[in-house]
């Protein structure tokens, strides 16, 4: 009854931060270490008239808060905070700036972009350590208090094993956006999710887990929108504990929490890619819409020596203070929130390192890690780190603590400079082939932790890897100056589409190539949405702003009959993953257990079946090569798997080394309509052709 809202506040609680909902009112409560005064102001349920202002009474332990009695969920509301506008000092309180609570569990309405929402006047002579004086409440979106109780009490998470783990990235709208089987009220939605036709095709590729990009409540960048484009990945957070409202079909978050239910009862786990090492806010001549007005100098790391300036570790301008106990209870939060209350799986930690960051660097023994280590609820879940930022130190692939994956960039570049014919890759792609041994096996970790990817959002598709050889950004409106100018790609004869059959073929065969190289490494596999069926971006590597058929999954080129094969062929590799636990081995192998006489767990071998010499492996013009992996079945028979590659530009005809066993070929990249068949002691393999062979047999050990 917000006409007879009172004239203060009762004390409330400290803790739970954020605005919780206890039957017969709301206790507000939010950090700041620096401020001297922090008001709640009430709005109408539109959010367009501010209504009261209210003085959180009391400060605990840095955290202000106060109790509103005889409200609930629907309530709009923000905060202005009063304090010190110092920037020299770090500090940029400004009460005028309407404030969006860090644990909004709903965003009300978009950013209008105005000058008014800067701390500072633009355009001033002393520019960022003016004062801006205007109200930016009529252009900020609002707070809503909800009552989000979901009963999980019949949800069975699926727990997959890592090592049986098969991941597929994808972004919620581009997703669903073109797909006609999902009712057109709810494509590109968190509820076309759990639709029928969408699990179904997860599980026909063998998809164990799906990573959606940034769900996030997230901001339209003002530079685009001038632009006149849009963000569309979504890493630019504006709420940490906020779903993305414009991915919503209905106006309840319980359609996510339905999607998710439904996809746990396919058996599919869903992991969130997660954005905690910066904020919307941009530098220090960005907006005051959240963290830097409750407490700049708390949220961000600033220059030690001049903390006017943010720390731009992340190439957005800020980077979050993992070294502050309250930021790191945020973001601990905030996924705690998102697995108890969404029932999500696990997360990915977009510029991972970022996160692990101290003032003197990188540190694998950082606070954050420890925290989500030991959390009895963060701790049973996929982590997944991207290990690297801009910032000094940057790059840490392969030192994440125990208990995290990480994305292997190495894995990725090197399986495309192998399959376009570079010299000199063979003895690189052994120790992808392997789990990346070379990087991960310190302290216990197993090879689930590289992920292996041949792309990713960020980057060539698949297909667009075999069809560019030079990035066309030009939609981007950069001047095509935008995205990595090396992607490791060939286009076999022809830039961007062709009608010549031979390229096409070519291409067909080497995207199959790589899928078989990818889903018979050890590791954890990762797909990006549509690369099951030759998906392009036109050869657009970097469409962050491309909120439209450039992105969006093209549902009538995956049921054309290249499609189709592409889906099938894919299909088939998940499921040989599945029936031959070799190729997902949960340890490393390194050739030195037998199990059985004469063989062992792994093995290499050239064309000519002998066993790969150092010549062989420094021989710069090799292209060809042989991996046999074997182990000891339950009922005490060997059984093998051998995986023949291919990367020249002509066939080679592989010797097959002894055993002197029946052999059978189960799948061929350049006969992807082919079924098993046996053979004896050689096979052909096509040009930039990736064969998978078996056999099973009794041996002594």
């Amino acid at each position: 009854m917000l006409h007879d809202l009172p004239d203060r506040l009762l004390p409330g609680s400290p803790y739970p931060l954020g605005a919780t909902f206890d039957g017969e009112g709301v206790n507000f409560a939010v950090f700041s270490a620096n401020a001297d005064a922090i008001e709640l102001c009430v709005f109408d349920p539109a959010g367009k008239r501010e209504l009261r202002k209210l003085v959180l009474p009391e400060c605990t332990d840095e955290v202000w808060h106060g109790y509103l009695p005889d409200v609930g969920p629907g309530l709009v509301y923000g905060y202005r905070a009063h304090g010190r506008y110092a920037p020299e000092e770090g500090h940029r309180f400004n009460p005028n700036k309407l404030l969006l609570d860090p644990y909004a569990r709903r965003i009300q309405g978009q950013i209008k972009w105005t000058d008014a929402l800067h701390g500072y006047r633009i355009g001033h002579r002393r520019e960022d350590l003016s004062f801006d004086k205007r109200d930016s409440a009529p252009a900020m979106p609002k707070a809503m208090v909800v009552d989000d109780h979901w009963d999980w009490s019949r949800d069975r998470r699926p727990n997959t094993p890592w090592s049986e783990t098969v991941i597929y990235e994808a972004h919620v709208k581009g997703l669903t956006k073109l797909m006609e089987l999902v009712p057109a009220r709810e494509r590109g939605t968190y509820a076309a999710l759990g639709h029928p036709a969408v699990i179904k095709h997860l599980q026909r590729i063998g998809v164990t887990a799906i990573e959606l990009l940034p769900i996030h409540s997230f901001t339209q960048d003002r530079f685009l929108q001038e632009k006149g484009l849009r963000n569309y990945w979504g890493y630019n957070s504006l709420g940490f504990f906020a779903p993305e409202q414009s991915y919503m079909a209905s106006d309840h978050q319980d359609e996510l929490r339905r999607a998710v239910h439904r996809l746990h009862k396919a058996g599919i786990e869903v992991i969130l890619d997660v954005v905690y090492n910066h904020t919307c806010e941009g530098s220090e001549r960005g907006p005051t819409l959240s963290w830097r007005g409750l407490d700049n100098a708390s949220y961000y790391r600033l220059v030690q020596d001049n903390p006017r300036y943010t720390i731009n570790d992340t190439g957005t301008g800020n980077t979050l203070n993992m070294s502050k106990a309250r930021v790191i209870q945020m973001v601990a939060d905030s996924l705690r929130y998102w697995a108890t209350s969404f029932g999500i799986d696990g997360f990915r930690f977009d510029l991972g390192l970022t996160l692990g960051r101290e003032d003197y660097g990188f540190d694998p023994g950082a606070a954050f890690f420890d925290v989500l280590r030991q959390d009895p609820v963060l701790g049973r879940l996929k982590l997944i780190a991207e290990p690297w930022d801009v910032g000094p130190g940057g790059y840490q692939l392969g030192n994440f603590p125990p208990g995290f994956a990480e994305w292997n960039d190495k894995y990725r570049d090197t399986v495309r400079k192998y399959w376009r014919g570079d010299p000199s890759q063979r003895g690189d792609l052994a120790a992808r082939l392997s789990g990346s041994g070379d990087l991960f096996d310190r302290r216990a970790r197993r090879p689930w932790a590289t992920v292996n990817l041949l792309s990713a959002h960020d980057g060539y598709t698949l297909a667009d890897t075999v069809m560019y050889e030079g990035r066309h950004n030009e939609a981007n409106g950069e001047d095509n100056r935008d995205g990595h100018s090396e992607n490791y790609s060939r286009n076999w004869g022809a830039e961007g589409p062709t009608d010549d059959p031979s390229i096409n073929d070519a291409r067909g065969r080497v995207m199959r190539s790589m899928l078989t190289t990818l889903l018979a490494s050890l590791g954890t596999p990762m797909l990006v949405a549509g690369d099951e069926f030759g998906r392009t971006q036109g050869g657009n590597n970097n469409a962050y702003c491309q909120d439209n058929e450039i992105s969006w999954l093209d549902w009538a080129a995956a049921a054309s009959e290249d499609g189709q094969r592409q889906i099938d062929f894919t299909a088939r590799l998940a499921e040989l993953r599945r029936r031959y636990p070799v190729l997902r081995a949960a340890t490393f192998l390194y050739g030195q257990d037998s199990p059985g006489e004469g063989v062992n767990d792994v093995e290499w071998w050239n064309e000519r079946g002998e066993r790969m010499t150092p010549e062989d492996w420094d021989n710069p013009e090799g292209r060809a090569l042989m991996m046999r992996r074997a182990t000891r079945t339950e009922d005490g028979e060997v059984e093998a798997i051998s995986l023949l590659l291919n990367a020249s530009a002509d066939p080679i005809t592989f010797q097959l080394p002894a055993p002197q066993v029946q052999r059978v070929v189960l799948l061929d990249s350049a006969k992807p309509d082919q079924g098993e068949i046996e053979v004896d002691d050689h096979y052909e393999v096509a040009p930039q052709g990736a064969v998978l062979l078996t056999w099973r047999s009794a041996f002594p050990s």
